[in-house]
């Protein structure tokens, strides 16, 4: 595919970004061009520029946003407004916002947000379900001590794509060792050189910016019954439930809390949950209107032109491997979905693998980090949407505190350039 059809291929995500971040950025406000208007405007354009007839385009766009992986993303969406409007309605926050704050000192509420959030993903292994459960507790957290909240939910968007990354039940880590033919304890070994240095940096990062965070103040009252919901929903999630089992239990549990306390009535129960899915139909647009423009810009041959171009030039092991990361990386742009994009790049990564000699141990790491690192940045990718829907802020305001994602992109890119460890790298 020449430059001019590549360009062509790829000018929906050119039109989104120009019309999202230059926009916001010319108005130094982000919430001047809605996300979900720019995917409007990129997926009208993507409609009428495609070939075929209208009828097929139409087709090839409702294909795009309606495929399984979409619509499991969407009913997750609709339990989580739910169950997080359900609980903070009986008070399930507040209590769990107590309890914090009373048994952790204030100065480690950032780093013990963190490890929390890092124990939980990997547990788990989504995070997407680790956000689910724990952001609405870090902005009960911002919120009590008059603090940033874009941090304490950037902390749990960090610490949620650790266990991404490392979790031996992740798709991504299914994805990368089946693809790449390596054992998962191999890959997870190979991973954590990575991993956790940036985890440690990050660390220490949090428990200095915590020194100087304020004390807090007229701490919420703890009903340690009030507590269940929360905590039932992440031991089930620890256990192994699908994420939306989970949900379910947990939005039962506020109901049965809720109504025999005497906090809310049945019609106040339903009045909340509906508050919570609607508060969440933004998402489940935009969702929708960014899978079924990624499926024209692959259909046009956008993706196959991104890869063509990044293997055009590679010169031995640290060229390959930086190929592998940047393919991974691109893609996970055009698709706005990590494993998607692992699965997408396996086959080239696997063959360069074989050309430069690459251990496929330090392939499968690869692959995984870089579309985590990536996944961890974008706006519209879902894990950052669910956690600013749940903050109630822009995806935009959540970007400059993700200290983990971009943190571990430099040590994966220093890793390629050291030659480290040398184990793996050779």
């Amino acid at each position: 595919m020449n430059n001019k059809k590549g360009i062509f291929a790829l000018s929906p995500l050119i039109v989104f970004v120009t019309l999202y971040v230059v926009s916001s950025i010319i108005a130094n406000d982000f919430y001047k061009m809605p996300i979900s208007v720019a995917f409007m405007l990129a997926s009208i354009y993507a409609v009428a520029t495609s070939k075929g007839s209208m009828t097929e385009r139409i087709n090839t766009f409702s294909h795009g946003a309606g495929t399984p992986g979409i619509m499991l993303m969407l009913w997750v969406f609709v339990l989580a407004g739910a169950f997080a409007a359900a609980a903070k309605s009986i008070g399930c926050i507040d209590s769990t916002v107590g309890l914090m704050l009373s048994v952790v000192p204030g100065g480690m509420l950032l780093p013990g947000l963190f490890l929390t959030t890092c124990f939980v993903s990997m547990a788990i292994g989504t995070s997407v379900g680790c956000i689910v459960a724990l952001v609405p507790i870090a902005a009960g957290l911002a919120t009590a001590t008059g603090d940033n909240l874009p941090l304490y939910v950037g902390v749990v968007v960090g610490g949620a794509f650790f266990g991404d990354n490392l979790s031996f039940i992740s798709d991504t880590t299914i994805a990368a060792t089946t693809s790449q033919g390596c054992k998962m304890n191999d890959k997870f070994k190979a991973n954590a050189f990575i991993a956790v240095p940036a985890a440690a940096i990050v660390l220490v990062a949090y428990a200095l910016l915590g020194q100087t965070a304020p004390p807090s103040t007229n701490l919420p009252e703890v009903s340690y019954i009030k507590i269940l919901p929360y905590l039932t929903v992440i031991v089930a999630a620890l256990y192994g439930l699908n994420v939306m089992t989970v949900l379910t239990l947990g939005i039962v549990l506020t109901g049965i809390i809720g109504i025999c306390s005497g906090t809310i009535g049945i019609y106040d129960w339903f009045e909340n949950m509906g508050s919570g899915i609607t508060g969440m139909g933004e998402l489940i647009i935009i969702t929708m209107l960014a899978g079924g423009l990624f499926e024209i810009v692959k259909k046009n041959g956008g993706i196959d032109y991104i890869i063509g171009k990044a293997t055009a030039h590679i010169h031995g092991k640290r060229g390959g491997e930086m190929t592998i990361g940047a393919l991974v990386a691109m893609v996970d742009v055009c698709t706005a979905n990590n494993t998607v994009a692992i699965i997408t790049v396996s086959g080239i990564a696997q063959q360069i693998s074989r050309k430069f000699g690459i251990d496929n141990r330090r392939t499968a790491s690869l692959l995984d980090t870089f579309s985590c690192f990536m996944q961890g940045i974008i706006p519209y990718g879902a894990q950052m949407l669910m956690a600013a829907g749940l903050a109630h802020i822009s995806p935009m305001e959540i970007m400059p505190y993700l200290y983990y994602p971009f943190t571990l992109g430099a040590i994966a890119v220093a890793s390629i350039i050291f030659r480290l460890p040398r184990s793996y790298a050779g």
